[in-house]
């Protein structure tokens, strides 16, 4: 599994995410996005909603139904009902634990922060610590001024 962290400085979390939601979807992927509270579930979820017009980000929360097939799920805990390819994590919520465990997503993790928010930036680099010497492989993207994304670093698996 790829653990990426993504690295935002043109644009803000609710702006990049569902761009790389159609990007998880456009290669018939699932996608799980974690954050930290039921209020900000509620927000993503009218987000996703208005996101673009000509644009159709299906998502769900729990409660829906048929969250086995949901193509995006959002939540605030570490379930994976959709049994996702990739679990975004926003607003700092802490990697290590899911991915550890049953919820971990089958193909990569991605840890989205908004680099001019010092909190955001802090936990971070906290993150990519803590996970490096868990021994788990990173890949550390920042976006330009183009807004693209360009790999910057890359720590590979310790092996034990």
């Amino acid at each position: 599994m790829e653990i990426a962290f993504y690295h935002l400085s043109k644009a803000r979390v609710d702006q990049a995410l569902p761009i790389l939601l159609e990007r998880t979807l456009a290669k018939g992927w699932r996608a799980i996005v974690q954050t930290n509270s039921d209020a900000r579930i509620t927000q993503l979820n009218e987000d996703l909603w208005a996101y673009r017009p000509e644009s159709f980000l299906p998502h769900g929360v729990k409660g829906d139904a048929d969250l086995v097939t949901l193509p995006i799920y959002l939540t605030a805990t570490n379930d994976n009902p959709n049994t996702a390819d990739v679990r975004f994590f926003i607003d700092g919520v802490e990697m290590e634990s899911v991915l550890n465990s049953a919820a971990a997503p089958k193909e990569r993790a991605i840890f989205l922060f908004d680099g001019v928010n010092e909190d955001e930036l802090k936990a971070a680099r906290d993150q990519w610590r803590a996970l490096k010497d868990s021994g788990f492989a990173l890949v550390y993207y920042q976006q330009s001024e183009q807004g693209n994304w360009l790999e910057k670093h890359r720590s590979v698996k310790s092996v034990s």
